[in-house]
């Protein structure tokens, strides 16, 4: 077994607590593969899977019934998807797209229950995550429910800027990810940075934002 095997169970915060032997056990019955660039490893259609991300980046997101895509957050190594396929039948409407090569391991609903059996603390921590992650989507909820386009884009940079205890951040993602994150177009983000360039209370340098002038910022939704 390889090391990139063992990774996958030693990152994601629900298996990390587990003792050596345990984790190896659990590495035994995950799926390992790497996965190219624009490669959908979720969808409504897929077998019904857990998927862990070890290293690259994948977005996950629902489609309107219009077609438009609706990103819901950005998976970083460590991050996982899909418990909720595990414990119920129907299909969850959601995608996942690998963003730049990446490897991922996949654990199968009949393995992963026998997990939950064998280590019942691993519950508790999936739990933990879940609740974590309602929390997250909430917040994106309440950022496109912002009636201005100027304050949703502030309120996300001063979120980032509390959570790093920095005022200089990097954006997460793509700007085109962080758009349709925050309910718009690439076109008027774009524009709106801008105008926020131009009054002097950022300075933007590719996807790395630094607030020059943070209560003004504030000020300004």
């Amino acid at each position: 077994m390889t090391d990139e095997q063992h990774i996958c169970a030693e990152i994601v915060p629900i298996f990390n607590h587990l003792d050596r032997d345990s984790l190896v056990k659990i590495s035994a019955v995950t799926h390992h593969e790497r996965v190219k660039k624009g490669t959908l490893v979720m969808s409504p259609m897929d077998q019904k899977r857990l998927v862990i991300l070890a290293k690259g980046s994948i977005k996950v997101y629902q489609l309107s019934t219009a077609g438009k895509e609706q990103l819901l957050r950005m998976m970083e190594p460590g991050d996982f998807e899909g418990e909720k396929l595990l414990f119920k039948t129907e299909d969850e409407p959601l995608y996942g797209e690998v963003l730049q090569d990446s490897t991922i391991c996949t654990l199968s609903r009949s393995d992963f229950q026998q997990l939950l059996l064998a280590y019942p603390e691993i519950s508790l921590k999936l739990l933990e995550a879940t609740t974590d992650k309602m929390t997250r989507l909430e917040k994106q909820a309440n950022l496109i429910n912002i009636e201005s386009v100027e304050s949703r884009i502030v309120t996300y940079l001063l979120d980032l800027a509390k959570a790093s205890g920095e005022t200089e951040v990097m954006i997460p993602m793509k700007l085109k990810e962080l758009a349709t994150y925050i309910g718009t177009t690439p076109e008027t983000l774009s524009r709106k940075l801008k105008q926020l360039e131009s009054h002097a209370l950022i300075e933007r340098n590719g996807r790395k934002i630094a607030i020059l002038d943070y209560e003004n910022l504030e000020d300004f939704y």
